[in-house]
This record gives C-alpha cells, sequence and structure tokens, in this order.
C-alpha cells in the first residue's frame, strides 16, 4: 500500500485532547489537514480547539500568520463524538492515558470503523508499540507517532514500527 501525506483530503483525527492532543491538532492544520478531535471527557475536545485558536492567535500578533490562515486552520478542527466518528480519517493518533489495556480497546474498536488503509497510530512514549498492536487484526498498519512537548515549538517527532509494521506505514509516518 501507499499513502499520500500530502493529499489536499488528508484527515488527520486525534484521540485524546490534553497537552500532546492539542499540539498534534495544532501543528496538523497549520500544516493544512483537517483533524477530527475527541476526548473521552465532556468538553475537553472543545476546550482544546479552543486553546489552538488562542496560540493562533499569538501567530496573527508576531505576524507568523495571516488572520485568513487562522480562519482556515481553526476551521479544520472538527469535534467528535468519540472513536466511532474516525471512519472517513486517512491516519488516527492515539494520545490518551498510558494504559495499555486502555489502548488496545481503543484501537481494537477503531479497526472496526476506519477503512483498511487507515493509519493507526499511538503517541506513547512508555509502551510497547508491538504490545499495542498484538490484539489488533491487522498489526501491520499500526505504529509509533512519539511528539515531543510543546509540540508546535518541537520540530521533532519519533517515528517507532512495531515487529510487524508493513515498510508503507513508517515511511507515510
Amino acid at each position: 500500500m501507499t499513502f499520500d501525506a500530502k493529499r489536499s483530503d488528508l484527515t488527520v483525527g486525534v484521540i485524546g485532547a490534553g497537552a500532546m492532543g492539542r499540539g498534534i491538532a495544532q501543528v496538523a492544520v497549520t500544516g493544512g489537514m483537517r483533524v477530527l478531535m475527541c476526548d473521552n471527557r465532556a468538553g475537553a475536545a472543545a476546550e482544546a480547539k479552543d486553546f489552538v485558536a488562542k496560540m493562533l492567535d499569538r501567530a496573527v500578533e508576531k505576524g507568523t500568520l495571516t488572520k485568513d490562515a487562522h480562519a482556515a486552520a481553526v476551521g479544520r478542527i472538527e469535534i467528535v463524538d468519540g472513536p466511532v466518528a474516525m471512519g472517513s480519517c486517512h491516519l488516527v493518533i492515539e494520545v490518551i492515558v498510558e494504559n495499555l489495556a486502555a489502548k488496545q480497546a481503543m484501537f481494537a474498536e477503531l479497526e472496526g470503523i476506519v477503512a483498511d488503509d487507515c493509519i493507526l497510530a499511538t503517541n506513547t512514549s512508555s509502551l510497547s508499540v508491538t504490545t499495542i498492536a498484538a490484539k489488533l487484526k491487522h498489526p501491520g498498519r499500526f505504529g509509533g507517532f512519539h511528539f515531543f512537548n510543546p509540540v508546535p515549538l518541537m520540530k521533532l517527532v519519533e517515528v517507532i514500527d512495531g515487529v510487524r509494521t508493513e515498510p508503507w506505514v513508517g515511511d507515510a509516518l
């Protein structure tokens, strides 16, 4: 399989709206991607969208972003009700609690929702990518995509292949 990271309709799902999730969303929307964002805490994803808007306000004030680019970027963030709404995503990045069972359950749910060519990625920094993917039906499309905090300022991301991650997935990430 191949993955076109430059496609004009690239849609990224972000599950988890804490500091890392909102930073990943900010980087994605300023890069022109559409972001579907959710969090299991009521209101957290909307708060994250507001936070991103405020961070982009600062960029406008500094002259590094135009008002039109700001409006377009914020407009590309869509708050959704949960993993069930990630069906149109080309990439879903999980940024939830560092709990193996929770991550495995969430990815098992996602497998029944997203297309076969959707990349599933974890932002974990402490759990094994191979272990998280172990119970997946299609572990080859799973990889680690570890951003560093604060995401918009750290121009660094670690891509981690699991034992069964297919080469096209690591290349795409």
